[in-house]
């Protein structure tokens, strides 16, 4: 099975959507810490949890135990992507008679516990594995909590309780954000190790000061500690938790408060603030405009792409994109599934297959089973037929559905009705088989009117630029409506693949703040605008923003 990652990538996407839509309604709420644990929610919701939306009482699921209960707008909207009430009641959040208030409570279905109280919900968890236990029941039981609540003595006592009795259906996520309520944690009562200064990213750095996994090491559980943004990793936590015996797992999540959100994040200020209507559009966009980067092996050395995969997975790469060329469908010729299968065990980055291949339909299986966790075919070499068998095959294997077009073809008309449920697009924006070569310009305006056509048919995926993106044009592309870049010689191509896709992160934030800030002033011209910068406190962010509307004719 595939990591199913676009999937999760779009519900994570759509849950943090509805949390803005509920705490702008409410006028109140916690984004920062619903924000940080939605890659954890998304990934139990839509991979783990055993469960029925329309049976929310099913004596057989699976439980989802929100410890830190002030979270609960990242719950409900998970809730209600996940189907137990309709999206629109997101904004009845805190209000009279509603079923969504600001704690979770039974009312709302789907709900397992009502926090309120932080430190409770661990010891709630035990009980409820003790029981599934002694009633020989399959249960598993996910709980989430909070770094700030972890402050609470009864968290430990539990933790020593959950040990004693060897709870192996028990898994605990810490929601390790560093921030609590009124400071960083660190300052309050550290969990790792005391906070000097303001740079929060320097605890990131330097794993040598990350005490707390050593802490729940002592109290006999089995630990993991991950990147709790990235869904590769939450994945693979998950899975192996799940072959644990006889100690309850926790798996450290290291996270960003207000994660998708540039002045949320790391600003212990939105723990418990809403924005206002004003903003909340232009927050909207930016969680639209979201990126992603997959550097191509093939640039590299070729006889050697093991060490160009570890490359790509050091440098932090988003994906590994991988250039499967038949020698038939393009002139050239350069691995199958066989190799992929054997560079699979060297990173669990996710592998994204471009298959350049004739008669994919054939194949689609061979790289499926390869590893393969998102595969993209080209329409030239399919019909509405054959894609469709292929759609249902990658669907049922959890593997993310890709479609290519090369730079002389148009999407044909058959592919229309695969667009709402299409994760990706490439629009190739080099000749597909030859090396060194330039984009072709005329791709720009390609994509602009790709990007527009597909909006209209509630495309939810991502467009990719593939062939040819550099510094130079990956801004445009950025603008143009591509949200996932392909590097060939501009990143596998460069000595320093680290140092030169934080250059390409660099550029495409640049490019979205560019675009966030002339959604601001066509919503409410100057003001609205430097309303929107002043909101970005932390870091070196309000001065890039400063710059951009100054080049405008902004401020």
């Amino acid at each position: 099975m595939g990591l199913n990652y676009y999937h999760i990538l779009k519900k994570v996407r759509e849950g943090r959507k509805l949390v803005i839509r509920g705490i702008t309604t409410a006028g109140s709420g916690h984004p920062g810490g619903s924000f940080s644990m939605a890659e954890m929610m998304g990934c139990i919701y839509h991979k783990y949890l055993r469960h029925d939306p329309k049976n929310p009482l099913w004596p057989d699921r699976d439980r989802l135990v929100l410890s830190k209960g002030h979270a609960s707008p990242g719950l409900f909207s998970n809730l209600a992507v996940a189907g137990y009430f309709d999206k629109s009641e997101i904004e009845t959040l805190r209000k009279f008679e509603s079923r969504l208030q600001g704690h979770p409570d039974y009312k709302c279905p789907g709900v397992e516990f009502c926090g309120g109280s932080l430190g409770l919900g661990l010891s709630f968890s035990i009980g409820v594995a003790l029981a599934a236990r002694i009633d020989g029941k399959k249960t598993h039981i996910y709980t989430i909590i909070g770094d700030g609540e972890s402050d609470e003595g009864q968290v430990w006592e539990a933790s020593m309780a959950a040990s004693k009795f060897k709870l192996d259906n028990l898994t605990v996520f810490l929601d390790r954000n560093f921030i609590q309520q009124d400071d960083y944690t660190e300052r309050v009562m550290p969990l790792d190790e005391e906070l000097v200064g303001d740079d929060i990213s320097e605890m990131w750095k330097n794993a040598a000061r990350w005490k707390v996994g050593d802490k729940w090491r002592s109290f006999g559980w089995n630990v993991l500690e991950i990147d709790g943004h990235r869904i590769e990793q939450i994945v693979k936590a998950v899975n192996s938790v799940l072959q644990t015996r006889g100690t309850p797992s926790i798996i450290v999540a290291r996270t960003i408060k207000g994660k998708s959100v540039e002045h949320m994040e790391d600003n212990p200020k939105w723990h418990g603030v809403a924005p206002n209507s004003q903003i909340s559009p232009i927050i909207e966009l930016e969680l639209d405009c979201q990126f992603l980067i997959a550097p191509s092996i093939i640039a590299g050395d070729m006889t050697n792409l093991e060490n160009e995969v570890k490359r790509a997975s050091h440098g932090r790469a988003d994906f590994i994109h991988l250039d499967v060329m038949d020698g038939i469908f393009v002139s050239n010729k350069t691995f199958d599934h066989e190799k992929i299968r054997q560079l699979r065990s060297v990173t669990q980055v996710p592998f994204d297959a471009h298959l350049m291949i004739n008669e994919p339909i054939k194949q689609i299986k061979n790289y499926v089973d390869a590893g393969c966790d998102v595969i993209t075919v080209h329409a030239e070499v399919c019909d509405e037929s054959s894609f469709g068998e292929i759609h249902d095959v990658l669907r049922s294997n959890e593997v993310s559905v890709g479609l290519a077009i090369n730079p002389e073809t148009q999407l044909p008309s058959w592919t229309e009705k695969f667009i709402p449920d299409l994760d990706q697009l490439i629009v190739m924006s080099v000749v597909p088989g030859k090396s060194g070569q330039k984009y072709i310009e005329s791709t720009h305006e390609k994509v602009q009117n790709i990007a527009k056509f597909l909006t209209e048919k509630k495309f939810d995926g991502f467009i990719e630029a593939d062939g040819g993106v550099d510094l130079t044009n990956l801004e445009s592309c950025f603008l143009d409506g591509a949200r996932v870049f392909v590097g060939g010689s501009a990143i596998i191509g460069q000595k320093d693949v680290r140092a030169i896709i934080i250059e390409f992160r660099k550029k495409l934030m640049h490019a979205r703040r560019k675009l966030l800030i002339h959604r601001a002033y066509s919503l409410g011209g100057a003001e609205l605008v430097n309303k929107w910068i002043d909101l970005h406190e932390v870091g070196k962010k309000k001065m890039d923003l400063l710059q951009i509307a100054k080049e405008a004719g902004f401020v």
